[in-house]
């Protein structure tokens, strides 16, 4: 998403955490603030743990004794470590949209007739 105001474009970036209620949580800027920044953080965390998912997932796999409530633990990581990961791809294709769309023009709005005439002020006429 783009947002237009004045002479700069800022994409509403949606951010790897959820605000109440489950709510997606958005910043605007151009990605350089504080807050961007810490987002970079928290994704970064969150793809290095699901690299670190997989790998104990291909071994819990290949262990012929794994049990129900391991492999259900499993499961129940992945899922959440794959929410995440849709979350990150979704905000970086988003952004990446929007960089590479070029920005919309500013919209003109038609002027009324009394903007374009000009008025007398029967408190200023003489």
């Amino acid at each position: 998403m783009r947002v237009v105001g004045g002479r700069d474009a800022s994409v509403a970036r949606l951010l790897p955490w959820t605000g109440t209620g489950g709510k997606p949580c958005y910043v605007l800027g151009d990605g350089t603030g504080y807050v961007s920044r810490r987002a970079d953080e928290v994704e970064d965390i969150q793809l290095d743990m699901a690299y670190e998912l997989l790998g104990h997932a291909d071994g819990l796999l290949t262990e012929p004794g794994a049990t129900a409530p391991q492999i259900h633990f499993l499961a129940s990581r992945l899922k959440e470590s794959l929410e995440q990961v849709q979350r990150i791809a979704e905000s970086r294709g988003s952004r990446w949209e929007a960089a590479l769309s070029p920005p919309e023009p500013p919209q003109s709005q038609p002027q009324s007739q009394s903007e374009s005439e000009p008025q007398s002020n029967s408190e200023t006429s003489p």
